[in-house]
């Protein structure tokens, strides 16, 4: 009897339209419960997201190279950029030259090449004349008018190799001339002049300055220069002799400095 009358009570129009009601409350209430999850969710997720990105920025600029899932590289990996960053930090570095003002006989820049430490070509610029060139040398320099009369603007190269040479070990054969040039200076400390290093010039030269055919001859056993000269060839040569003998020249350096040191 009370189940029927429950049901009856139930059943009644106004206990079916306030039982709807309750329905589509509830139902209001759990679609809000959800919106409020997926917003707290996609929150979390931007936080998240946001914490990730502001990790790799804290690490990039630290210097620490993060892949994917924040997984730091590779020992391999980590060992193949600083072989990189080694080969980048010594720059060879040899200028060709032409003639101007009286006669020809100043120089000004045609042509400047740098290449890294194992020869590879970072830069290879012909430069627009800023005077009328009165010798262009080619015998010497390889410089025919059509090189650089379509040149680079002389001031956008040497900015361009000034921030290069920022912070590199500088190498090159008689590099006075090549930064002059250039109008660039260099930390002396910075520098590895294979024209200057007064042990090898002692056993090539007899202590005299060796041209840097005579050089790459006697160190490497390589002819260079054999008609026209070019600043990469050059360059190159340069780098060659500096990375046979290297460990020499550093500890010689070194030492040089405790001298200095004590004194």
């Amino acid at each position: 009897m009370n189940r029927a009358k429950n049901n009856n009570q139930i059943n009644s129009p106004g206990q079916r339209k306030l039982q709807n009601s309750m329905e589509r409350l509830e139902l209001q209430q759990s679609n809000i419960n959800r919106r409020a999850a997926g917003s707290n969710w996609q929150s979390s997720i931007t936080a998240a997201t946001g914490t990730e990105n502001q990790k790799q920025s804290a690490a990039a600029a630290d210097g620490e190279v993060l892949v994917a899932g924040d997984a730091p590289l590779t020992k391999s990996a980590r060992a193949r950029l600083k072989r990189k960053a080694q080969r980048n930090r010594y720059l060879a570095m040899d200028c060709e030259m032409v003639g101007v003002s009286h006669n020809g006989c100043e120089d000004m820049l045609a042509r400047v090449s740098i290449v890294n430490k194992r020869g590879e070509v970072l830069l290879d610029k012909y430069v627009k004349p800023r005077q009328p060139v009165v010798d262009y040398r080619t015998s010497v320099s390889g410089i025919r008018p059509h090189d650089i009369e379509n040149g680079e603007d002389f001031k956008a190269v040497q900015a361009e190799v000034a921030k290069m040479l920022q912070g590199k070990i500088l190498v090159g054969h008689a590099l006075r001339k090549d930064l002059g040039v250039l109008s660039i200076k260099h930390p002396v400390a910075h520098i590895r002049d294979t024209s200057r290093y007064k042990p090898l010039c002692k056993l090539v030269s007899n202590g005299h300055t060796p041209s840097l055919k005579r050089l790459t001859l006697s160190v490497l056993g390589q002819e260079i220069q054999t008609g026209e000269h070019s600043s990469v060839e050059d360059a190159r040569a340069a780098m060659g002799v500096y990375n046979r003998i290297a460990a020499d020249w550093e500890r010689h350096i070194q030492k040089q400095q405790k001298q200095q040191h004590h004194i």
